[in-house]
């Protein structure tokens, strides 16, 4: 997260145990809030000094206003919600700028074990069984910057995680080897609900 600057404020949505905002907070003395649905995830993020909201990110940001943070973090988060596109829209509302990282299903190990294994993947971003995955939004780099295309919001910069090296920008074209995906993004238009109507996540 070298791209936040020192002092920002940050929304971290779904910051889980607090350590990426609590790292945020430590080294760059960021003014950081954290959203997260786990209570026993609450509870270690407040004994890392984060303060935290016991929120569901499904349920909209109402509590805060707009352009109140300057970056709003949505970290592996994603694909785990029931609502992606609505909190995509509060992401850009609430942020002057949103943050995504997400693993890339159209990874060509995804691929693989899908059509040649016949099996559900299991990699070292996607650890999970079929049975106790979290993820039930699943989608693709190609997916995603279709989505901000569609909807007017505008990808500042990208990096994806490649065999353990970083690629920096991304297009649609690097969705067979970008296994996570990395993404600042912008809302370019005027917001409103109908403008981040886009494909779908």
């Amino acid at each position: 997260m070298e791209e936040v600057f020192r002092g920002a404020s940050v929304l971290d949505l779904g910051c889980g145990e607090g350590e990426l905002l609590s790292q945020l907070i430590r080294r760059l003395d960021v003014r950081g809030q954290g959203v997260e649905l786990d209570p026993l995830a609450v509870l270690k993020s407040i004994d890392r000094g984060v303060p935290v909201l016991n929120v569901d990110l499904d349920q909209g940001l109402v509590d805060f206003a707009d352009q109140s943070f300057d970056y709003v973090i949505l970290e592996s988060t994603l694909q785990t919600l029931k609502n992606p596109l609505a909190v995509l829209r509060e992401m850009l509302r609430v942020g002057r700028r949103g943050i995504v990282a997400f693993p890339n299903f159209g990874h060509w190990r995804v691929r693989f074990d899908l059509a040649v294994r016949g099996r559900m993947p299991v990699t070292p971003e996607l650890p999970y069984g079929w049975h106790d995955t979290p993820n039930i939004h699943l989608f693709t780099l190609a997916d995603f910057l279709d989505w901000c295309l569609a909807g007017g919001v505008t990808v500042i910069r990208s990096f994806g995680l490649v065999e353990g090296r970083i690629m920096t920008p991304l297009s649609p074209t690097d969705n067979l080897v970008v296994e996570k995906a990395l993404i600042f993004l912008e809302q370019a238009e005027p917001h409103s609900p109908a403008s981040l109507q886009g494909a779908n996540p």
